[in-house]
């Protein structure tokens, strides 16, 4: 037995028959209460008719009630609220700091043993996800909602960072959306050393090279630990001597060139190649998040980040090592999904949550419905076990129910093993 399972019976009224108190009172539960996923009582504010009295409070389950004691509760005071004690097994009574005796319940008989049976068979099978072979059976309203619920939890927990960022840079927004915009530009290979090389580089600096993208790519390249005085071409030549002029000006410091990852990259990914296109996008687009932020349709973000590597790439992947057939080395359409979807959308949030104005959240939420979903492992394994994924917004939602549901067996919290363990 589980307490997790415990809470799930108590917590979605799935006791049966006539319930006693250890004492013999009879007991009816109005409301079971508000579950609590921090320290202290499980459920909240429950309502209770214990004989003919109606209790408020709080109430407490254990596995057994010498768990009581084990956890100290005797000797909190947050526990002298509680007006019941749910325990599976009644093995002692259990007092408050006066002494008083604290109304307990037994349940070990008071629920369906399938219901136990099903559980432990979810949490213990090595399929994919849990409820693998059933997941079909789930009710499609549900799922529906579960899904939207599960979208809203995973861009939330990504604007945390955003804050920190946020407060970090004394509330500037600009700031704030150009370093977290550079990490996501590296990707999960590159995230790393792109994130440092913006922290390295303040936005007031980048402001007044804005009319130069000769400048502003010697800057990022420089700053980046990838310029030196032995190329043999032009023009990584003139970056290096551009950057050695400005880093003396500005009293910059160059983050670690081996930082950078190149191996099991497409060449179009590399991180030369992601820089320069990174500071042609600044050198286009003034004020970035301002743009970003009145922008009312996606193809609005689609065209600002039309942009592309400085023309020396058009035959080169990395400084000297040149290629044919020449190709402009432009950001490709999944890539700005991949940009809207990790950094524009959970700024969209933020900037929602700052301003008290669900519009932006609003029109967030409608660009992930624009995108096509990502197709990676976990995705394709969806679409394997009979699920259509149409969009970025379910893609997003199950990213979050694999990750942070099925791989933690949480299915008691998850809206989907909620459903399919009831259908027993």
């Amino acid at each position: 037995m589980t307490e997790e399972f415990l809470h799930y019976l108590w917590k979605f009224k799935l006791l049966k028959g006539e319930l006693l108190l250890s004492n013999g009172d009879k007991i009816e539960i109005i409301h079971q209460g508000t579950h609590n996923t921090d320290a202290g009582p499980d459920f909240f504010n429950a309502k209770l008719k214990i004989g003919d009295t109606v209790w408020a409070g709080n109430v407490e389950i254990h596995i057994k009630a010498s768990d009581w004691y084990l956890h100290q509760h005797q000797n909190d005071m947050a526990y002298d609220t509680i007006i019941l004690h749910v325990v599976y097994q009644n093995d002692v009574d259990v007092m408050r700091k006066n002494n008083e005796i604290i109304p307990q319940l037994e349940i070990k008989n008071a629920f369906d043993t399938n219901l136990f049976s099903k559980y432990q068979d979810f949490i213990s099978n090595k399929n994919w996800i849990p409820c693998e072979k059933i997941f079909k059976n789930t009710n499609q309203f549900i799922l529906k909602i579960w899904l939207e619920r599960l979208l809203i939890e995973r861009i939330e927990r990504k604007t945390l960072e955003i804050k920190a960022k946020f407060i970090s840079n004394n509330n500037n927004f600009e700031e704030s959306f150009y370093q977290i915009l550079a990490k996501n530009f590296g990707f999960k290979l590159n995230a790393l050393p792109f994130e440092l090389l913006a922290n390295s580089l303040p936005i007031n600096i980048l402001a007044k090279h804005k009319n130069s993208d000769f400048q502003l790519s010697a800057l990022f390249f420089g700053q980046a630990g990838l310029l030196n005085e032995g190329f043999k071409d032009a023009y990584p030549q003139s970056l290096y001597a551009e950057y050695e002029f400005l880093k003396k000006k500005y009293h910059l410091t160059p983050i670690a060139g081996h930082l950078w990852k190149f191996l099991r990259l497409r060449p179009s990914n590399f991180p030369t190649i992601r820089i320069a296109q990174f500071a042609n996008l600044i050198y286009q687009s003034k004020h970035l998040f301002s743009k970003i932020i009145e922008a009312d349709d996606i193809q609005t973000i689609y065209q600002l980040f039309q942009v592309s590597a400085s023309s020396y790439f058009d035959n080169h992947y990395s400084f000297n090592e040149s290629i044919v057939p020449i190709k402009p080395k432009v950001i490709g359409k999944s890539t700005i999904d991949l940009l809207i979807i990790n950094t524009i959308v959970p700024m969209l949030f933020f900037y929602a949550s700052e301003k008290d104005d669900k519009v932006y959240q609003e029109r967030g939420l409608r660009f992930l419905e624009q995108i096509k979903p990502e197709y990676n492992s976990i995705i394709k394994k969806w679409i394997s076990i009979s699920f259509t994924v149409e969009s970025a917004f379910q893609s997003q939602a199950l990213l979050e129910l694999k990750n942070n549901y099925c791989n933690h067996k949480k299915c008691l919290q998850c809206s989907v093993g909620n459903d399919l363990l009831k259908k027993i």
